[in-house]
């Protein structure tokens, strides 16, 4: 590879590149997606072979640009959704092995959901993917005997959290706290963590035997990806075609900056975008300047606002510009590592004052402010009372939550101030929340599953008052 030769790049696709679909794929939920990250990781790995200081850790080496390059598709907001690669085809199976292979698939879901995403994914590197500890810390970015000491950890963890989910597969019937913690198979993170205490404290659980498993063997049932066909071609002509050489440079730098041992440094996420404050103002004057009127249209903005009691209020803090809906990605998914739970933008909170400043009535005006009048007995107001806010709708934006175990909806009040609430969910999800936005503000409302880990592609749904349900993605 580092003198370009192109047998030596196709020797690396057909040794390497089915593994790394696979994990692209994990990693991002969609086959274009994957097919995409892995033709670039290929590509940056033929143009930056140079900076690998050690031959015998090529394998690891892959990984990290591809881990590295899946962490920057998932925060494009234009990322490819929806489309799971099929599972690949491991011959012909009987009904019965059929049964089987899934019975031993959902033992695998709960023995780990019971660790942390860091440490799902650790262990699947290493029991599936062959990785040891040194490329566990290339690829994590942490020093070797942090990296060793999490696979050592995540080992026994897994060991304890596999004789809970057996006891909890074979006997259930036997223990009252067991039957109703696995009411749901396979356990949800939760009831994994909830059976694991029971497990230590309970005489009749804890004394069981239960068979060793190693973790290769428990996670060898688990799907696999199977990788296109077609791909082979894309890639090997991609990585080698003359014309397509610039094309490679600026593939090749999404993989910089390299460490002084020449792994590619961990993806750092973009930090969360903060309210252009000043966005309002720069589109009034944008606005003004269009209509040309000069210093009479601002003075006539200025009463306009006046006259509608808080809207520069809501102008201020209300989400416009970059953070309207379908240009903002969502916080918690792309760009995350995937073994940190999602979080929500503090920047897209709801802001407190905005439902006093936008609903508050106008105050009457004070004498000094009133004309005075030349009779002695004030005349009643002939001024009609201020029309009430107008009530506006709440439009809803779903969101995919790929190997995360959470996801950002947006929520965009539209035509007027909206008092908003989540009323329900469907599927495994769980979300909450209430406010009150006003007309053209977003905010964003944090969806979890609670099935722990799933495989297949899943949905549900997150229903808000008044009206309207967000989709969700997950698994």
């Amino acid at each position: 590879m580092r003198a370009g030769d192109v047998i030596a790049l196709t020797e690396v696709y057909d040794t390497y590149a089915p593994f790394l679909y696979d994990y692209c794929h994990g990693l991002l939920r969609d086959r274009v997606e994957a097919a995409g990250a892995l033709r670039n990781t290929l590509i940056m790995a033929r143009e930056h072979v140079g900076n690998l200081r050690e031959p015998e850790r090529l394998r690891g080496w892959l990984y990290a640009i591809a881990r590295k390059e899946c962490m920057r598709r998932r925060e494009s907001p234009n990322r490819h959704t929806g489309q799971e690669a099929p599972e690949a085809d491991d011959g012909d199976l009987t009904e019965e092995q059929l049964a089987r292979r899934e019975e031993r698939r959902a033992l695998a879901h709960s023995a780990l959901a019971a660790l942390s995403g860091r440490q799902r994914e650790a262990v699947d590197l290493a029991a599936r993917h062959e990785l040891d500890a040194t490329d566990l810390a290339g690829l994590f970015g942490v020093p070797p005997d942090e990296a060793a000491q999490l696979l050592d950890e995540t080992l026994e963890d897994l060991a304890i959290s596999l004789h809970s989910a057996l006891i909890a597969q074979n006997h259930w019937e036997d223990c009252p706290s067991v039957s109703a913690l696995t009411e749901s198979w396979p356990l949800a993170p939760q009831a994994a963590r909830s059976l694991i205490r029971h497990v230590e404290s309970c005489p009749t659980c804890g004394g069981r035997e239960t068979p060793q498993l190693p973790a290769d063997r428990l996670l060898a049932v688990l799907p696999i990806a199977a990788i296109p066909g077609d791909l082979r071609l894309d890639v090997l002509s991609a990585a080698t075609a003359a014309d397509r050489a610039d094309n490679r440079r600026a593939i090749a730098a999404y993989a910089e900056p390299f460490t002084a041992r020449g792994w590619p440094v961990p993806y750092q996420p973009a930090p969360p975008r903060a309210r252009d404050r000043g966005g309002p103002k720069r589109n009034t004057g944008k606005l003004v300047a269009a209509i040309g009127g000069g210093v009479a249209a601002i003075a006539l903005a200025a009463v306009a606002m006046t006259a509608i009691g808080g809207a520069g209020a809501d102008e201020k803090t209300g989400a416009t510009g970059p953070d309207s809906p379908g240009t903002s990605s969502d916080p918690s998914s792309p760009g995350g590592d995937p073994s940190l739970p999602g979080g929500t933008d503090p920047s897209e909170s709801v802001s407190p004052s905005v439902s006093s400043t936008s609903a508050s009535p106008s105050k009457s005006p004070s004498p000094s402010e009133s004309p005075t009048s030349k009779s002695p007995t004030p005349k009643p107001s002939t001024s009609k009372p201020k029309p009430p806010p107008r009530a506006g709708n709440l439009a809803v934006s779903g969101c995919n939550m790929g190997v995360e175990e959470s996801c950002t909806i947006r929520i965009t009040a539209v035509g007027g101030a909206v008092t908003w609430r989540v009323t329900g969910t469907s599927g495994s999800l769980s979300a909450g929340g209430s406010g009150r936005l006003g007309a053209g503000q977003s905010a964003g409302v944090t969806v979890t599953r609670t099935n722990g880990l799933c495989w297949g592609r899943k949905s549900g749904s997150v229903s808000f008052s008044p009206g309207g349900a967000a989709s969700v993605s997950y698994c």
